[in-house]
This record gives C-alpha cells, sequence and structure tokens, in this order.
C-alpha cells in the first residue's frame, strides 16, 4: 500500500488534488482512499489531504496517515510552519511547488538526505494555463504532474483522464498544466 499525504492552503485545490489522485490510481487498477482533514475551514488556512492506494488488495485502514511514502506540498511556505516531513518514510519523496532548486532544500531548510525531493514551479505553471490567478494561483493539476512523473506510482494518461473527469473548470488547461509539471520537474534522487 502507498501512502501519500498532501499539505496546501485552502483554495489552492488540496482536496480535488487528492480526489484527482485517487480517480487516477482507480484506473491503473488499483485500490483507492482520499479524504482530506480540515482545521479552520477558510482560504488561506493550512489544509491536508491524504491518499492510500493499493493493489491488488481491498484498503480496510481508516485512519490518519501518520507515516507517509510521499509528501506533496502546494504551498513553500507551508515548510515554515507545518512540519510537512512528520513521519515520512526514509527514502520517500517530498514534491514541492517551487522554483527553486531541489538541492536548496537539503542546505537553506535543513531536509535530512533520507529523502528525495523534487520541485516544480507549480504556481508559474497555474498562472500560465489561467488556472486561479497570479496572487491565488490553483496549483493541483500541475502538482500532481510533478507526482506521476517523480514517483510512477499512476500513469500520466490515467492522471490525463481523471483531470478530465474531475476537474471542475478549464478541463484542457488543468491536463495542459500536468503535462507541463511533469515535463519540468526537477529532482534529486540520491538518498543517505
Amino acid at each position: 500500500m502507498i501512502e501519500i499525504r498532501i499539505h496546501g492552503r485552502g483554495g489552492q485545490g488540496s482536496v480535488v488534488a487528492s480526489k484527482i489522485l485517487a480517480d487516477a490510481a482507480f484506473r491503473d487498477g488499483m485500490y483507492v482512499q482520499s479524504f482530506p482533514q480540515y482545521g479552520v475551514e477558510r482560504r488561506g488556512a493550512p489544509v491536508t489531504a491524504f491518499n492510500r492506494m493499493g493493489s491488488p488488495d481491498e484498503i480496510f485502514v481508516r485512519s490518519q496517515i501518520y507515516e507517509p511514502d510521499h509528501v506533496v506540498v502546494l504551498d513553500p511556505t507551508l515548510l515554515l510552519t507545518v512540519d510537512v516531513l512528520k513521519g515520512l518514510k526514509k527514502g520517500g519523496w517530498v514534491i514541492i511547488n517551487s522554483p527553486r532548486d531541489p538541492e536548496d532544500f537539503y542546505k537553506d531548510f535543513n531536509f535530512p538526505r533520507d529523502y528525495k525531493v523534487a520541485t516544480v514551479d507549480a504556481s508559474d505553471i497555474a498562472v500560465k494555463w489561467g488556472l486561479g490567478s497570479k496572487t491565488q494561483p490553483i496549483v493541483n493539476t500541475a502538482i500532481l504532474g510533478a507526482l506521476s512523473k517523480v514517483t510512477g506510482i499512476v500513469t500520466l494518461e490515467s492522471l490525463k483522464e481523471a483531470i478530465r473527469e474531475n476537474a471542475p473548470v478549464k478541463k484542457e488547461e488543468n491536463v495542459n498544466a500536468a503535462v507541463e509539471a511533469y515535463e519540468s520537474v526537477k529532482m534529486v534522487q540520491e538518498v543517505s
């Protein structure tokens, strides 16, 4: 079973990202779960969403994810206030919406070398495709494109189909954002 925790802020599409990821995994033949955890329910407040994906066995666990295999961060400012690495399994991916080089997170944020880091400028990609605004881009589908590339958990084709089915608006723009992020994600793969 693969467990993923998505960190974002209200209005960025964390919950929709979790649903799209679950749909893509289902299309790839996996059993899935997708569920959010809300704190203060308002735009800009931290939001966490979770995914469990497994094949060929059904998933019977019904708790939060405390030890994820991978973590996705839609808003890099959360790194200053939320312990996004909490419980992350050794060798797991941390996929961050940032124009910075992945190596910067080891130096500037003291990420342990136990984790692999990937970055993609999902905000810039979202703005380019008209998803949200320059001040509040909707980065969820772009970050899922990066997740698909670095983890290989879901295929890009299944992700595109899931976006077309679940994106509330601008379906092709969301697909294009995912594809662009898939093609432009930067990765550091070596772990200690």
